[in-house]
């Protein structure tokens, strides 16, 4: 059997999209920051055709605590992907570094132990101060970085469901 393509222009609307149940885990650190990448996750994936009402947004405190919402998240069986976004930052305590890939890791565990993808908007800057111009600047970014995950989340919700067409082809 012949696996289809699953390029896509991401303009055209798909029977599917609606029935996608898509979770968003978002750090409450720099919310003012973080939460653009939610917004502009949604309303990319809404021009996309999904449905607008196809999102649940959940709140963690911090970076630290997405992975076990996303494990929580993806045991219910709602949920088709998951994405998190966050903001780790040096604050001169640890290495966020280490937090980060600490946290990146056990989102990787997630999604392969409970078979749900899981889409990562957490992001490390190597210089972040509370200036005006960084706020501004990674405000800016989140955003782009949304609309990146909501390409990735289309293109991985259609390869899923190639998987299926398959598995039950098969």
């Amino acid at each position: 059997m012949k696996i289809k393509n699953t390029k896509t222009d991401n303009k055209t609307p798909s029977i599917h999209k609606t029935r996608n149940r898509i979770a968003v885990i978002q750090a409450n650190w720099h919310a003012d920051i973080v939460h653009e990448a939610s917004t502009s996750f949604i309303a990319e994936l809404v021009g996309y055709g999904y449905d607008a009402d196809s999102f649940d947004i959940h709140d963690v405190p911090g970076s630290l605590e997405i992975p076990l919402m996303a494990q929580k998240l993806s045991e219910t069986g709602r949920y088709d992907l998951i994405m998190a976004t966050g903001l780790i930052v040096d604050g001169g305590i640890y290495r966020h570094d280490f937090v980060a890939r600490t946290v990146l890791d056990a989102m990787m565990r997630v999604q392969l132990d409970c078979g749900v993808p899981v889409l990562s908007v957490v992001l490390t800057p190597h210089h972040f101060q509370e200036t005006e111009a960084h706020m501004s600047f990674f405000k800016e970014h989140f955003v782009v970085k949304g609309q990146e995950a909501a390409k990735a989340c289309h293109q991985t919700l259609e390869n899923m469901r190639g998987l299926k067409e398959i598995k039950l082809a098969s």
